[in-house]
């Protein structure tokens, strides 16, 4: 699989939740705190979306997707000036069809979807999402397009198995999201999510997740990318946020934690499938990177994982790990 399918695929994304809501009239809705991603679509009208610790405003209009990954509590309203009300009691409105109407419907429809991460380590992901993603473009509405459609087909048009499908496409609204604004990377972006949008970059970051086992050095990956080993170095912290050996250390980690949580698999074939000669030097690793001993985190006695909004607040979490 590529980079982001792996990771997607480590963290285990599940659909909580799909959902339509159409508004008519003034109307203020408050979503609380949440973890996970909430992704929102607008299939016709317009409306606002202020999130608390965010200073502006955003302007949504027929057509635009976001994603939420900070958790943060954040209002969708025709006026921010309303005093709101819960989404909760919207959601006890909800139809039998999925969808929630408030004010007889009519003016503004959109989707919602929320995503919590079965798996552990969710800040991988979270922690290089800007508080709201904005999905705006004509181009890119246009491919997001026949997804949301189709998720509306869903909702309004219920047959056999219609919630099933409306989740797996929202599954698929959320990795096309997640490329569109990885592209956005080429304009600054730092993390590993961005780099994949760099060609150079990218080929590293494949190799290693092709072959996370290998005894990659500096020099062969510099090699991928086509690049001196001294310039590979430099770019690769600067656009990923952390040095080569760093991120690899790390993935091998995560890949670890994973089939210790998952798979009967004794730890001397974990640690030699990832390249590691010796258990003693892969729990040393492991410990370093993980904070506790393979065993305890394979018997559940390792420090609970820290949430997604947590995690996604320390600007250091790739950067903390050791060679």
């Amino acid at each position: 699989m590529d980079p982001l399918s792996d990771v997607l695929s480590l963290l285990k994304p599940r659909t909580y939740m799909v959902r339509g809501f159409d508004v008519a009239g003034q109307w203020s809705i408050h979503f609380a705190q949440h973890e996970g991603i909430k992704c929102y679509a607008l299939l016709s009208g317009q409306c606002w979306l202020a999130m608390d610790g965010f200073p502006d405003p955003v302007r949504l209009k027929t057509g635009d997707c976001i994603l939420l990954p900070s958790g943060r509590p954040f209002r969708l309203a025709s006026d921010l000036a309303l005093a709101p009300v819960d989404a909760e009691t919207i959601s006890s409105l909800t139809r039998d069809d999925g969808i929630a109407s408030l004010n007889g419907g009519g003016e503004c429809f959109g989707i919602g979807g929320y995503f919590a991460f079965a798996g552990k380590h969710a800040g991988i992901l979270l922690g290089v999402l800007p508080p709201i993603v904005h999905i705006r473009k004509e181009s890119d509405k246009a491919t997001l397009r026949w997804c949301l459609e189709r998720i509306m087909q869903e909702l309004r048009e219920p047959q056999a198995g219609g919630i099933l499908v409306a989740q797996h496409l929202a599954h698929m609204l959320l990795v096309q999201a997640l490329r569109l604004h990885m592209a956005e990377g080429l304009r600054g972006g730092v993390g590993w999510l961005f780099a994949l949008a760099d060609k150079q970059m990218s080929a590293a970051i494949n190799s290693i997740h092709e072959d996370p086992a290998h005894r990659w050095t500096l020099q062969a990956l510099a090699k991928r990318a086509g690049m001196s080993r001294s310039s590979f170095a430099l770019k690769f912290k600067q656009t990923v946020g952390a040095s080569p050996m760093e991120y690899l250390t790390r993935w091998r980690m995560l890949l670890a934690g994973d089939r210790l949580t998952n798979s009967g698999d004794p730890i001397s074939v974990i640690a030699l499938s990832l390249g590691y000669e010796s258990e003693s030097a892969f729990s040393t690793a492991f410990k370093r990177v993980m904070g506790c001993s393979p065993r305890q985190y394979s018997r559940g006695r390792n420090a609970p994982a820290p949430s997604p909004s947590e995690e996604a607040a320390r600007p250091d979490h790739l950067e903390r790990i050791a060679d």
